[in-house]
């Protein structure tokens, strides 16, 4: 495999893992503010459902790309 190849698949897959991590933590922050109001626990219904769906799809893709 070309070098420049491999450090383009390599910072590619880098920056997914981060975009993961940020969507890990907002999800996070999300469900702590959950806790403290019921109207928040509300608001942010869809958003998280979206976010874990985000989240699985990126896992897929990952786990694709690092079998490549």
């Amino acid at each position: 495999m070309d070098k420049t190849y491999q450090d383009k698949h390599n910072s590619a897959l880098d920056m997914l893992q981060d975009y993961k991590g940020y969507l890990e933590k907002q999800v996070f922050e999300l469900k702590k503010l959950d806790e403290k109001s019921e109207f928040m626990r509300k608001w942010n219904e869809n958003t998280i459902k979206e976010r874990h769906e985000e989240i699985l799809v990126i896992d897929k893709i990952l786990k694709s790309l690092i079998r490549f």
